[in-house]
């Protein structure tokens, strides 16, 4: 089982604790363990630690990293539990930049049309006369 990649053992109904062999599954990409009976600490100083801590929801009494729960006898965690980032977090921030990059686009991309209009009479001409057209071309479409 050292070459295992995938391991999804969610919503199951387990219970005890996570086997400290499973440090020796070197390849293992994703494990789910989460809404089980699971138990007692994470072992340490594997990748089991990489994975986010929302894959052992469900588990009230498993602790140690990547969970922030301690286990019973620590003072602090001995490995400093991987942040992710709370659901909403930094959206703000992504959200802001957006609306900032949206508002100088569409600033610059309405000067540049207009602008074209008020400088250039033959453009403008053309323009408006375009628009006659287009809007004669729909009613005629419209009331057919």
């Amino acid at each position: 089982m050292r070459n295992l990649q995938i391991l999804d053992l969610s919503r199951n109904k387990f219970s005890g604790g996570i086997p400290p062999s499973m440090s020796h599954m070197t390849s293992l990409d994703y494990m789910d363990v989460s809404y089980n009976n699971l138990s007692g600490r994470i072992p340490s100083r594997t990748q089991l630690q990489t994975f986010e801590p929302t894959r052992c929801t469900g588990n009230t009494g498993l602790c140690g990293p990547p969970l922030t729960k301690y286990c019973p006898g620590d003072k602090e965690l001995e490995v400093a539990p991987l942040v992710y980032g709370s659901e909403g977090e930094g959206e703000d921030d992504i959200r802001i930049w957006f609306y900032i990059g949206g508002g100088t686009g569409f600033a610059t991309g309405f000067w540049i049309a207009c602008g074209a209009l008020l400088v250039n009479p033959c453009g403008r001409k053309a323009f408006f006369r375009f628009l006659d057209i287009s809007k004669d071309w729909v009613c005629v479409k419209l009331l057919m």
